[in-house]
């Protein structure tokens, strides 16, 4: 096991790992900005390293900083967290190059499943189901526009190297192609440095399921059943709950089996996600796979009763998986809702400032992560996550009234949060009975109306 693991990272995950580290009786390095100084992560870190000025490239982006500040501390182990470097190929060459445990998948794993294209070459190779679309990267408007005509409109256009909802543009005609195309070009080189592009017939009304997937240095590969994600906006998940309501158990061995089996055929090591959209006939297509922790891990641990974070460490120091799951050991049903430090009413304008009063809910079945407390200031600079509220329950009712109670008595003052709206979909009918997509929100707008 590690002696010392430094975080890159920050936020409720940077606790989230620290915690884990604890657990297993490892010692670890907090990195933070010059706007973090009084974060949690700096202050329950056994050491602790600032690494530059508060915007991400001069600090938690930065490669040289991070190394050097585990090199300096003694760390033998770097746990990249999930955003900024942990899905980043050349931070983990860099990190193993100088004798330093990256715990995550190996720099060639992050690269061939971090590029969209080149995973889902893999997929069709497989046999595993994928979105009819082009079968690589589209250069040019031309190409796009006659590979469109063939799958058939509506199509998307993606990044071919990114996630989280940037470089993605829909086309719904032949006449939108064109102005959609450029658009999402521009958005995928700002956003990841590269323009390149592919297309994927556009479902109308999928849900978005994701398998979680954990794999060791000995072949073994599992994955710990499906979480649902298809309450979001713009592509960012807002709510996730496992199992997910459209799933049973034939469709979940399926669509398990076929993410193992991506899984399986690069040899993967650590923690990842596979991501697919299931359609309206319960056809599903593998979409991308995340190389990294999940923002929305929790409800998958609440429900194996399995510390996803403790086994990623575990397997970096090369250990073998602690338990192989079949992908049955479900225990009852959790929802995890992300508050945001956002102002849905002023289409979720981030809300920075000092949090004045700080009272989380608790209770049977509730978990909170968060970083946050009473005087603390949220950055203006980073992402506007502030916390995590996850319940479980034995049955997908417990858990809704759990959540429904654990938001009413969240009381986070001094910034606007996106808590009373969280509020308002756990209540809606639709979200109660399970009957959800990821455009579920574009037709509920009254779900934002008088939250001023």
């Amino acid at each position: 096991m590690f002696q010392k693991v430094l975080i890159a990272n920050r936020g409720e995950i940077a606790l989230r790992v620290i915690r884990a580290c604890k657990e297993l009786g490892v010692e670890t390095v907090a990195v933070y900005s010059e706007a973090d100084r009084e974060s949690l992560h700096v202050r329950f870190a056994d050491d602790d390293v600032c690494i530059g000025r508060p915007p991400g490239r001069d600090s938690y982006l930065n490669i040289r900083h991070i190394i050097a500040a585990a090199e300096i501390t003694g760390a033998d182990a770097i746990h990249p967290g999930y955003g900024f470097l942990a899905e980043n190929a050349e931070f983990a060459e860099k990190v193993c190059a100088s004798n330093i445990t990256f715990i995550g998948p190996t720099p060639d794993q992050i690269r061939r499943m971090g590029d969209k294209a080149t995973a889902r070459t893999l997929a069709q190779q497989l046999g595993v189901p994928t979105v009819p679309g082009s079968p690589g990267p589209v250069d040019a408007v031309e190409e796009g526009q006659a590979i469109a005509a063939q799958i058939g409109f509506p199509v998307i256009i993606k990044a071919a190297a990114g996630g989280g909802g940037k470089g993605m543009r829909v086309a719904s005609t032949a006449e939108q192609f064109g102005q959609a195309f450029t658009l999402a070009q521009q958005e995928a080189l700002a956003a990841f440095g590269s323009g390149q592009v592919y297309l994927e017939k556009y479902l109308a009304r999928p849900r978005h399921i994701e398998i979680q997937i954990m794999g060791d240095t000995h072949g073994k590969v599992m994955h710990l059943c499906e979480r649902d994600c298809s309450v979001q906006r713009r592509h960012q998940k807002l709510i996730e709950e496992a199992p997910s309501p459209a799933v049973d158990q034939t469709l979940r061995q399926d669509i398990g089996d076929a993410a193992v089996r991506l899984a399986e055929s690069i040899g993967y090591v650590g923690a990842g996600t596979i991501e697919f959209l299931l359609d309206t006939d319960g056809s599903f297509y593998f979409m991308e796979m995340n190389t990294r922790i999940q923002v929305e891990h929790p409800v998958t641990e609440m429900c194996t009763n399995f510390d996803l974070v403790k086994e990623q460490i575990r397997v970096a120091a090369g250990e073998p998986l602690s338990f192989v799951m079949s992908g049955n050991r479900l225990r009852g049903h959790a929802i995890e809702c992300r508050v945001n430090a956002e102002d849905p009413a002023r289409n979720f304008q981030p809300s920075p400032g000092l949090i004045t009063a700080y009272h989380p809910p608790g209770g049977p079945g509730v978990r909170v992560d968060t970083h946050i407390y009473a005087g603390y200031t949220v950055p203006p600079y980073y992402d506007s996550l502030l916390a995590k509220v996850i319940v479980h329950g034995n049955s997908r009712a417990e858990a809704l009234a759990r959540m429904r109670q654990a938001l009413d008595s969240f009381i986070i003052e001094g910034v606007t949060t996106t808590i009373p709206f969280l509020g308002r979909v756990m209540r809606h009918p639709d979200f109660q009975a399970g009957k959800v997509d990821t455009k579920f929100l574009e037709r509920e707008p009254q779900l934002l109306k008088d939250l001023a």
